[in-house]
């Protein structure tokens, strides 16, 4: 990655240390998907608020129909996806899991996005069920959820120790009553509930593996933004060291129909 791209785009997705290891997977897949399709996808982003994969996607030509529940994350993705000049290839609906099948109608779903929702959905398996449900044959599944081991390594390092070992241990994944997240996954259980909906797994990885455990003194520079991004890619796909995408503080799940 040039220097020069990451400062124009530093806090867009392609570099964002939260969102380049997933954008990077997606838009590789999205790539691929239109080759084969010969034109460009349609692609249901739940619980996609205010657009920080909707509108990189929509600017790659792309339709996208983001289901969200809350009025204000929607009208807030309105104006971004007008400021981009890209309002005509994104759709806005309020909603949920339970009102997809309504919503999305019988047109086929190429890609179906699920990032950072299934945590605090009231029903992780009838969430996943509803999202297989609209996803065309041949088309996909990305799902990023949070991981537990991360939680748990970050809770010891902060002398949270038995914080960490509730972590460790619950079914859920939370260090305890305070815990903002109503739940964690471990990459093998998340890939079971994705095969549960009959969907085929093709790719599991761990991304933000390091980036919030740094200090941010640490990564102040785009130097070492890029370093450690190029860290993490290599770490998270390495043929010995795989094992550390468990550490990842999210799982990020390809599955197609």
């Amino acid at each position: 990655m040039a220097e020069e791209q990451w400062r124009t785009r530093r806090g867009g997705v392609e570099t964002a240390l939260r969102t380049s290891a997933v954008w990077a997977s997606v838009r590789t897949l999205i790539e691929r998907q239109q080759a084969e399709l010969g034109r460009p996808l349609r692609v249901l982003d739940l619980g996609g608020g205010t657009g920080g994969l909707a509108v990189p996607l929509a600017e790659l030509g792309h339709d996208v129909v983001v289901v969200d529940p809350s009025p204000d994350a929607l009208a807030s993705l309105s104006r971004r996806s007008a400021e981009r000049d890209v309002a005509d290839r994104i759709t806005a609906l309020q909603g949920d899991a339970d009102s997809l099948a309504d919503l999305v109608g019988d047109q086929p779903v190429d890609l179906v996005c699920c990032h950072g929702t299934l945590e605090v959905v009231d029903d992780p398996e009838a969430t996943l069920a509803a999202l297989a449900g609209v996803v065309a044959p041949g088309g996909y599944l990305s799902l990023v959820a949070a991981g537990r081991l991360a939680v748990v390594l970050a809770r010891a390092l902060a002398g949270q120790f038995a914080q960490a070992h509730t972590a460790l241990t619950s079914a859920d994944g939370r260090w305890g009553s305070a815990d903002p997240l109503p739940r964690r996954f471990d990459a093998a259980a998340l890939q079971a509930l994705v095969e549960q909906t009959g969907l085929v797994v093709e790719d599991v990885h761990g991304v933000r593996l390091f980036s919030d455990l740094v200090p941010s003194a640490l990564i102040d520079s785009d130097a070492d933004r890029i370093a450690l991004l190029e860290l993490e890619q290599v770490a998270s796909r390495h043929p010995d060291f795989g094992f550390l995408g468990q550490l990842g503080a999210a799982v990020h799940v390809l599955a197609r129909r």
